[in-house]
């Protein structure tokens, strides 16, 4: 609970968390079997520094930012770094609660939100909870490498420095994906491009989540994206533009353990990459028979990205 501008009462019942004003706090003295904290309004460089001191002392700190920064905040985050306290910030809406949690990339332990309208609470609570968990890799043994004429292929930038282990998941089959490893790897002729999946034909599936697919034509900046890495860790990663070019054409025929086919259209060029087990980075131009590489299979049948039971056969 807030105090309220009196004295604390003597009879709080069950409430087991009282916030103070950082001037009250010898008003905890007198409840000892109850755990108190302090408030603060970071309004200017003076009140910054006395919540930068609280949180590296105080049991619990609750932080209102007024200004629409998030500078103030990142400042408190790094001075409360290893300190075992508590730290809740008050937001605005559900989308100011998102920001917050995403600021120095951890965010503030919780947040504080004045529901406005029916289903705050409910949104607040997804975005709290909203986590990307593993996915099931399966290894996929290459069937077949053929060229494929010429068409448009896309390349996915993102907002994120992607990890050498790490890529998109791209295929031709809603139900069989393969795993398109980022431009982190050295090339002789041109920088790397770490944000990039170089990922495969216009008309080809990805996963935007781990529940809805999306076509490569259909992302924009904006749009998100399921990096996935070879061991199977997740993470939405921001799509800051998506570059559609024509380029000669590489099929990939692959099969997964399971008996499924998978088939995955790229750039004809050796730089255009994918991972093996272990993290093995394989050029799609040296791919030959027999070889390995990892996919997902979502398992269903898709109908506009949402998952569907029903019959669909694609060829």
């Amino acid at each position: 609970m807030l105090a309220p501008a009196g004295p604390v009462p003597a009879d709080l019942g069950a409430v087991d968390l009282v916030l103070l004003a950082p001037d009250r706090m010898h008003e905890a003295k007198s409840h000892p079997g109850t755990r108190f904290g302090t408030r603060h309004d970071v309004i200017d460089p003076a009140t910054l520094e006395a919540a930068c001191r609280a949180v590296r002392h105080d049991e619990c700190t609750l932080l209102t930012f007024r200004d629409p920064t998030n500078i103030p905040m990142e400042i408190v985050l790094a001075a409360a770094d290893g300190a075992p306290g508590t730290i809740i910030t008050a937001v605005r809406d559900v989308q100011d609660a998102r920001v917050h949690l995403s600021v120095l990339e951890h965010g503030p332990d919780g947040v504080l939100l004045a529901p406005r309208e029916p289903g705050d609470a409910t949104r607040l609570a997804a975005v709290v909870r909203d986590h990307s968990p593993d996915i099931e890799l399966v290894t996929l043994t290459v069937d077949a490498v053929d060229h494929a004429g010429t068409g448009e292929r896309a390349c996915i930038d993102t907002c994120t420095w992607l990890r050498p282990d790490e890529g998109i998941l791209v295929g031709s089959r809603s139900r069989a994906l393969m795993l398109c490893v980022s431009e982190t790897h050295p090339l002789p002729y041109m920088p790397t491009r770490p944000f990039r999946v170089n990922a495969g034909a216009v008309m080809s599936y990805t996963l935007a989540d781990h529940e809805h697919t999306r076509y490569l034509s259909e992302l924009t900046a904006g749009s998100t994206v399921l990096a996935v890495s070879a061991d199977g860790r997740t993470r939405r990663v921001t799509v800051g533009r998506v570059k559609i070019e024509t380029r000669p054409l590489l099929a990939i025929h692959a099969t997964a353990p399971d008996g499924s086919r998978a088939t995955l259209i790229v750039q004809d060029d050796w730089h255009v990459r994918v991972l093996g087990p272990g993290a093995a980075v394989r050029n799609s131009t040296d791919l030959k028979p027999g070889d390995q590489i990892l996919g997902h299979l979502p398992g269903r049948e898709r109908h506009v990205g949402y998952p569907i039971d029903e019959l669909c056969y694609e060829q």
